[in-house]
């Protein structure tokens, strides 16, 4: 049972690396529930798994977009409560210079693990703030609409855009991926440390949804 505090917030209190998987055979044992972080390359995912974790190296970042080709898994432990849970982030998609059979590779990598990893209950989508929502933004969110698995939309580096346009692009992304009232679109910028602590919520809803299916 995930139960919060009154007066506590939640946040990551534990967080450490724990293996990188070239394909689904090689993914660690389902130990822990899993919620995977998927986005376009360079969408900042690395960057957001660091803070939310609280540590400037935990996830290997880049300024080279398509650094990330493998499945990362990272363990952490969530207070209170001591909610433990993989986090999991996947390789970057879009990048068209990483060559057609690259491409082809991570596509068939995370279509495996998207349909078939059963530890997986959730998952972050993140789409950048400055642009609209690009093809494979919508075909990421179609495969989860498809699949019914549980998802959270989180808009990336908002600092870079002034308050009025940050509210468009929120507008913008919730009518293109066809959210409902219902779905989270959480407003986050690394820079200025903003959001954190509500992605960190949107986490354990995950958790406690899935606890509570029957």
């Amino acid at each position: 049972m995930l139960e919060k505090s009154d007066h506590t917030p939640y946040r990551v209190v534990e967080a450490s690396y724990v293996v990188s998987s070239p394909n689904l055979r090689s993914c660690p044992d389902p130990i822990y529930p899993e919620i995977a972080i998927a986005g376009r390359s360079n969408v900042g995912k690395s960057s957001l798994i660091n803070l939310l974790c609280n540590q400037k190296n935990l996830a290997k970042t880049s300024r080279t977009p398509g650094k990330t080709q493998m499945i990362n898994y990272f363990h952490l432990r969530i207070e209170p409560g001591s909610i433990h849970l993989h986090l999991v982030d996947l390789p970057g998609y879009g990048y068209t210079k990483t060559g057609k059979t690259v491409q082809e590779q991570w596509g068939k990598t995370m279509g495996e693990f998207l349909e078939r990893r059963k530890p997986l209950i959730g998952i972050l989508q993140l789409v950048d703030s400055r642009h609209e929502p690009q093809t494979l933004d919508l075909q990421m969110r179609e495969w989860i609409t498809h699949s019914n698995r549980a998802a959270v939309t989180i808009l990336t580096k908002t600092d870079k855009l002034k308050k009025n346009a940050i509210q468009k692009s929120r507008a913008q992304t919730i009518r293109a991926l066809g959210l409902s009232k219902e779905e989270s679109c959480i407003l986050t910028s690394v820079l200025k440390r903003q959001g954190i602590r509500e992605v960190t919520n949107a986490i354990v809803s995950l958790l406690q949804s899935t606890q509570n299916t029957p």
